[in-house]
């Protein structure tokens, strides 16, 4: 999981919230407005857990959300492991980085979002053609849910 940032028509900058699931490429979750804090990111995670389960792990960077109290503790309550990537090796947490290239070339640079609305519809669009529709190379030319649906998930998937 990470955070993007980009800014509407007027220059009123908003984030992202970007949760990939490690073993399919699948985009669990773009939590998309003007504030993230941390208590938010855990109603996101709570949200994709309610219908893929806890991880047993999630990779992030050491940003001021993902090393707050309130995350670390929402982490130990569901007994799951927080793995930080080394500071300056976003390579450590590369599918996320590459799902971020994606993501920036194909909605984020490509329009002129005047309100959060505009960026949020877009972007569940995009979502679910890039889940459902879209084959990816690295997943034997299968779309995300095609490939978890090929492997036991239970076994496979860690979702970050």
């Amino acid at each position: 999981m990470d955070f993007m940032s980009d800014s509407l028509f007027c220059g009123r900058r908003y984030r992202t919230f970007n949760v990939v699931d490690g073993f399919n490429r699948e985009a669990l979750a773009i939590e998309v407005d003007l504030n993230l804090p941390a208590p938010r990111i855990i109603r996101v995670l709570d949200r994709v857990a309610a219908w893929r389960g806890y991880p047993s792990k999630i990779r992030m960077d050491n940003g001021p959300e993902f090393i707050s109290t309130a995350i670390a503790d929402w982490a130990e309550a569901h007994d799951i492991d927080l793995v930080f990537i080394q500071p300056g090796k976003p390579t450590q947490n590369s599918y996320v980085e590459r799902f971020h290239r994606t993501y920036r070339d194909e909605i984020l640079n490509m329009y002129v979002f005047k309100t959060l609305n505009e960026v949020k519809e877009l972007t569940d669009n995009w979502v679910r053609e890039y889940n459902e529709e879209r084959p990816h190379d690295s997943l034997e030319d299968l779309t995300p849910l095609e490939y978890l649906n090929k492997y036991d998930p239970a076994r496979n998937s860690n979702w970050m």
